[in-house]
């Protein structure tokens, strides 16, 4: 691919040589901040009207986050409207803390404390840009320049606060050295120190340092070491929250954000599912949901995600990519055989041993704790394998097929599938199953019938008679047999219709449903004269009667594999 020479590679810009986030593990959830009302917002086509930035408000409060950012309303009269709409109809909690962006620019600023009035908590979010680029391209301006517009927009923003009347009020500040990841580290921490001392921070009123990497420039081990730098190296730590606002350029906002935590950060900045400006801001859901898979608790709650989901595309009217992490459409769907096979033996394996733990191959998390617990985990198409179809019969339908018949029944699905060329529904997998098994009744049907026993002069033994009918091509032929069960009794019957080399292989029974209505299914395996093994299955609400119609749906079936060949 032509042209790559133009592009400067990003190496390392700290000289961070003790480096410990590598060895380090998150073990808590960050402070979380949805910026979905501004962030994601801006980056609409449609932005959300006032009653959708409220709805959205409301699922986040749901969900949730105690800090929202809800807008930057000294840019327009609609921002600025719609923050005064939260106030005025008492829609924030009090748990809540709104925050509000601006430009550091007095005028602006001014703009802001004028929207904020009347609201509990507050924190007012401002910003200049600092990268190298920025300061030779589009400001022209050097180090101080760039450090006095930061430092003037503190000391404006700590005055308009001490002349607010904030006895009901709580006013707390954030400042973002905007492209924070063009920026030369040491430069960063020394403009954020000068603005934590022109605001007044100290351990009981820490300042929020948002770290963004308003484009990402490198891989995240480099961001990694921008954060740990800086943490290391700004002053008074304990009057500091470290904030990290990770957007999506090269497409690892997620680990970005894993990593800052790992290096220092308290808190993270992002949006529902990953929303905003070109290729987005960090997936929050993915974040939570991430650390819920490693049995830490979010803060976060995920756990009724089609509705967050719904609302998200309908606020946005944006879609949620099948592929999505823990929220698409199809990231609970296998469809390889392999895959099948392994979750299936992997739920079978938590139902038998009462599991506490999730132990479930390719699955990092329950479907049931996102509230995903009655969509398909396994679809089949041709790339599936025989237990998919299994899986799916015992999971839809409540057929629960023995072992050795799966390959039997995946190889009818598998051909059906291939034939269709498309992905088969649960319906047409039971179609095929109903065809090729419960339907098998050709050339023979069972009649008419009874089963009697008798018992033996020693009462140690009895005997099991059949007696009844069995059609063959519209003939009704009587027939008889005994035996030391039903089957046996049917096995002996059967030599009067010219069929005596078929051998019992092995027998299963189950239930399916429940109370009065349920009723028995038997799966008979049979060898063949030709040395074949071959399944039958049986459905009645008497166990002996759906064995004995698994028999002949096994020696149909045998009969009709025969002369096929």
């Amino acid at each position: 691919m032509k042209g790559y020479e133009k592009y400067t590679p990003f190496g390392r810009i700290t000289q961070l040589t003790d480096r410990e986030w590598p060895d380090k593990l998150i073990e808590k959830a960050p402070i979380w901040c949805s910026v979905d009302l501004r962030d994601g917002n801006q980056a609409l086509v449609d932005p959300m009207n006032l009653e959708e930035k409220i709805k959205m408000f409301r699922e986040l409060v749901r969900v949730g986050f105690k800090e929202i950012e809800v807008g930057f309303p000294s840019a327009s009269e609609t921002e600025y409207e719609i923050l005064r709409a939260l106030i005025e109809r008492g829609l924030i909690p009090d748990d809540v803390t709104i925050q509000v962006l601006v430009q550091a620019r007095e005028h602006l600023i001014r703009k802001t404390f004028e929207a904020i009035e009347g609201a509990k908590n507050v924190i007012v979010h401002f910003y200049n840009s600092t990268s190298t680029l920025q300061r030779k391209v589009v400001f022209k301006k050097d180090m101080d320049a760039i450090t006095d517009i930061a430092v003037n927009g503190a000391k404006l923003i700590r005055q308009l606060t001490d002349q607010m009347d904030t006895g009901s009020m709580n006013i707390r500040f954030e400042y973002s050295p905007e492209s924070f990841s063009g920026t030369e580290p040491e430069f960063a921490v020394a403009i954020c120190d000068a603005v934590a001392q022109a605001i007044g921070a100290d351990k009981e009123h820490p300042i929020i340092f948002n770290l963004p990497s308003t484009v990402q420039l490198s891989t995240p081990n480099i961001f990694a070491d921008q954060i740990e730098y800086f943490c290391k190296h700004i002053s008074n730590r304990e009057a500091v929250i470290v904030s990290v606002h990770p957007h999506n350029d090269r497409g690892t906002g997620v680990a970005d954000a894993e990593l800052a935590l790992l290096a220092g950060a308290d808190r993270i900045e992002g949006t529902l599912f990953g929303n905003g400006e070109r290729t987005g801001n960090v997936d929050i859901v993915t974040l939570a949901l991430n650390m819920f898979t490693q049995g830490i608790d979010p803060t976060l709650d995920f756990s009724d995600i089609k509705r967050t989901r719904a609302i998200y595309e309908e606020c946005t009217r944006m879609k949620v990519h099948e592929r999505t992490p823990y929220a698409g459409d199809l990231v609970f769907t296998a469809f390889s055989g392999s895959h099948q096979d392994a979750i299936k033996k992997g739920t079978d394996y938590m139902a038998e041993t009462h599991s506490d733990k999730w132990e479930v191959p390719y699955l990092p998390i329950s479907p049931a704790d996102v509230g995903r617990e009655y969509e398909p985990i396994i679809r089949i198409n041709s790339q599936s394998g025989k237990g998919g179809a299994a899986f799916i019969m015992q999971q839809v339908f409540g057929y629960n097929m023995p072992k050795g018949m799966h390959p039997e029944f995946g190889y009818y699905v598998k051909k059906e599938a291939d034939a269709k060329g498309k992905e088969l529904t649960p319906e047409e997998i039971f179609s095929l199953f109903d065809r090729q098994y419960l339907h098998a009744r050709s050339p023979y049907a069972l009649g008419k019938h009874e089963l009697y026993n008798t018992v033996a002069e020693n009462e140690d033994e009895s005997v099991t008679t059949f007696r009844g009918t069995v059609k063959c091509h519209n003939e009704e032929i009587a027939i008889e047999g005994s035996g030391n069960g039903p089957i046996d009794a049917f096995f002996d019957a059967l030599k009067q219709l010219g069929i005596p080399n078929y051998k019992f292989v092995s027998y299963h029974e189950h239930a399916i449903g429940n109370g009065a209505d349920a009723k028995a299914c038997a799966y008979i395996e049979l060898l063949t004269p030709e040395g074949a093994n071959v399944y039958g299955v049986g459905v009645h609400s008497n166990i002996n009667v759906a064995s004995i119609k698994g028999i002949v749906s096994a020696v149909n079936r045998a009969l009709q594999l025969s002369a096929s060949l």
